[in-house]
């Protein structure tokens, strides 16, 4: 009769327990089916002033929670009954080992190897399932704050980058791979206007603080200021859009953009600039309005940043430095004050507040290219890198940045809401996030196969005076999108 060796008994128990464990697992789960029903009974009984659906709809969130949990907790007893399994055959070996002993040698070098990776993997299985749990639970209070408003598709190439006018009326501005400039209807998605005066891809748009102007920089190395007259369309009614927020799939393969996007309805163009702005070597990445509008500053890829008189097109500074190509520029809403981004990691701070003197001060927080940093209301400036970090800082101290934010993903034109100060990262990998200054995530924007963006997200723009449709994303899948942010409700969850 053949005897069984001491692996073959351990392993054999082994089996048994994961069977016996996995009957216990169904038990459990069958049994569980009925709960959230009793729990709905016993809630019934209770004062409570949630309405019904809601109060339901909490009770299944709990039970799917709890469940989750029940079953981690198994799978851990499980884990550690074939760590003490593994721990007891290893002893048992160490005996019929010439003079072996457990404490030192191969042997024990085998035991805490293969130890550590059964702990290890006890680690991750519970970390990766209740980091689940917990995105979940978070997917579904963001769609809750967070919802798509309108969408804006006319565009026959990818969109770089987005403002709202800060005049009336308020219409949204899109700047285009397709050498197209777009003024949208935030209310009907309708195209208003179009400006097709660049001979190269439209890399920026910005709007003039106080008149109808226009300021958009191209690969054709120009810059163009032109103006603009709209009449806005009648509102239309709102559409139903609560059947998309049902889930949150990500069918990533699926790209309803891929195919020719019949552009829109006839709109009134503008074939030529009331300014053109040149004298850079390189594309013109970028470019913004000094505070007042009279003049505006330019970033390139030739490494420099000019600073034009807007009446008379005539350079005024260029302002050099940077080891790199130049990839985004901003203005202080209140101050002469310039921030230009570059991909040699660093973002420079131009001082114009006195005419004598233009001071420029280097920082060197980031690891990768600086892909736009941003002046808040306050006294902060907000940059975002491919290193895929974002980094709050002082403009009184900017030796270290007072937050810094890690992603899961390089960072493109970031924006901060003027009341609130809610930073709005779009990400390569086609995700939007919300953030408050202190780097504390507040929400991530709904994103599924029915709605949210499809390839990367290129810039985000705030607009606080509509609350209706008051954060506005644009990406490389020829598409704009306006979203429903409820702020007081955001700050709330915090």
């Amino acid at each position: 009769m053949p005897v069984e060796s001491g692996n073959s008994a351990a392993a054999r128990q082994v089996k048994q327990k994961r069977k016996s464990h996995s009957l216990s697992i169904r038990r459990t789960n069958s049994t569980e089916q009925d709960r959230p029903g009793m729990q709905r009974d016993m809630l019934e009984g209770q004062d409570s002033k949630l309405p019904m659906a809601i109060r339901s709809n909490l009770m299944d969130l709990f039970g799917q929670i709890e469940r989750e949990f029940e079953n981690l907790y198994i799978e851990n007893l499980e884990l550690r009954r074939e760590i003490d399994s593994l721990n007891e055959r290893l002893a048992g070996e160490g005996q019929t080992v010439d003079g072996g002993d457990l404490s030192k040698g191969a042997l024990k070098t085998k035991a805490s190897h293969s130890t550590s990776q059964l702990s290890q993997k006890l680690k991750t299985t519970y970390k990766a399932s209740t980091s689940k749990i917990v995105s979940s639970f978070k997917a579904t209070t963001s769609r809750a704050v967070c919802q798509l408003a309108k969408e804006y598709v006319g565009h026959r190439d990818g969109i770089w980058d987005l403002a709202v006018t800060r005049v009336q009326p308020l219409v949204l501005g899109t700047a285009s791979a397709d050498h197209c400039s777009m003024l949208w209807s935030i209310e009907t998605g309708k195209c208003l206007l179009k400006y097709v005066g660049h001979a190269g891809s439209v890399n920026s748009i910005k709007f003039h603080p106080t008149e109808q102007m226009a300021l958009t920089a191209s690969g054709d190395q120009t810059a163009h200021i032109w103006r603009y007259m709209v009449q806005l369309p009648l509102p239309q009614p709102p559409a139903d859009i609560s059947s998309s927020l049902d889930d949150d799939v990500d069918f990533s393969d699926k790209d309803e953009a891929d195919g020719e996007v019949d552009g829109p309805s006839e709109c009134p163009t503008i074939r030529v600039a009331t300014t053109t702005l040149k004298s850079h070597q390189g594309v013109v990445i970028a470019a913004d309005w000094l505070v007042g509008g009279k003049q505006v500053v330019t970033a390139s890829w030739d490494r420099a940043a000019n600073l034009y008189d807007v009446e008379t097109s005539e350079l005024v500074h260029t302002l050099t430095g940077h080891d790199q190509e130049l990839t985004h520029c901003c203005t202080h809403p209140t101050q002469r004050l310039v921030v230009t981004s570059s991909r040699d990691t660093t973002f420079r701070l131009w001082d114009f507040r006195d005419p004598s003197i233009h001071s420029v001060n280097v920082f060197q927080g980031h690891t990768d290219t600086v892909t736009s940093a941003v002046f808040t209301v306050g006294d902060n400036v907000v940059s975002g890198s491919d290193d895929r970090t974002v980094k709050v800082w002082d403009l009184k101290n900017m030796r270290s940045p007072i937050a810094t934010i890690r992603t899961d993903s390089a960072v493109n034109r970031i924006s901060v809401s003027a009341n609130q100060r809610i930073i709005a990262l779009p990400h390569d990998n086609r995700q939007v996030r919300l953030f408050d200054m202190n780097g504390v995530r507040l929400a991530r924007l709904p994103r599924s196969n029915r709605q949210g963006h499809r390839r990367m997200v290129c810039c985000s723009a705030w607009n606080e005076e509509n609350q209706a449709c008051n954060l506005f994303t644009c990406g490389f899948d020829r598409q704009a999108i306006g979203w429903s942010i409820n702020i007081p409700a955001l700050l709330q969850d915090k």
